[in-house]
């Protein structure tokens, strides 16, 4: 019998220790607010032509993003390119480019459309 409650006495702290680590993990990030990016353009389509040169890990390529306004009117464009090389950046329309003006700091590029475009009225940006 005292074996018994000499074991009890041994183990019980154990079980007791396991459920206080339990209850007290840290859930303070549940409480933290993380709010999504704010959508204001829709992506309808993509369309790239593109070509490897594997030896030098580059990608050259063509883009023609065709996007809408998703709620309010907007006249500028954001894209996450990240690492990119340039060479310049137009906006179609029917067989015409028309050059756009832009901004890049190596991780986002800005562009200022040509006009300030209404939620449902497509545009085409060629990169």
């Amino acid at each position: 019998m005292k074996k018994l409650f000499f074991l009890l006495l041994v183990i019980i702290p154990f079980f007791t220790k396991a459920q206080n680590e339990d209850q007290l993990k840290d859930t303070s990030w549940k409480k933290i607010y993380r709010a999504t990016a704010t959508k204001i353009n829709d992506l309808v389509h993509t369309k790239l032509d593109v070509k490897f040169d594997y030896n030098k890990a580059w990608m050259y390529g063509k883009a023609w993003i065709t996007l809408h306004p998703h709620f309010y009117p907007t006249d500028s464009l954001s894209l996450d390119a990240k690492g990119m090389d340039l060479k310049g950046i137009s906006i179609i329309k029917g067989a015409s480019k028309t050059p756009l003006k832009y901004q890049y700091d190596g991780m986002i590029l800005r562009i200022t459309l040509d006009k300030m475009y209404k939620g449902g009225e497509n545009y085409t940006i060629y990169i």
